[in-house]
């Protein structure tokens, strides 16, 4: 499954666009930056509020597919540019983490 895939099938707000072919193996859900940081695999779709600088810099290192803000997050400016900038694949879903997740795990199975 690639990020297009999620967009389309779960009709999810584009942000940034980034590597829309990427691939997606797997889900990650968590707002502590550092934890993230340390345990999110690589090409997940990480589920967070958190739409700051600090969270493009966490999803470049942890090597995620994208990163999807829950429950209508807002993005800021400055981490928009920054996205943009790397490449950072940013969406939007009015769904909660709990509800998405589940989604995307149906997906993937």
């Amino acid at each position: 499954m690639t990020v297009q895939d999620l967009i389309e099938k779960l009709d999810l707000k584009v942000l940034v666009e980034g590597e829309l072919d990427r691939e997606v193996t797997d889900c990650y859900i968590g707002d502590l930056l550092s934890w993230v940081m340390g345990r999110a695999p690589a090409d997940s779709a990480w589920l967070t509020v958190m739409g700051n600088i600090n969270s493009i810099a966490v999803a470049t290192l942890a090597d995620t597919s994208c990163i999807i803000l829950v429950e209508n997050a807002a993005l800021d400016q400055e981490a928009k540019i920054k996205a943009d900038v790397h490449g950072v694949t940013i969406l939007q879903t009015e769904d909660n983490s709990y509800r998405l997740a589940v989604q995307i795990h149906e997906l993937l199975s």
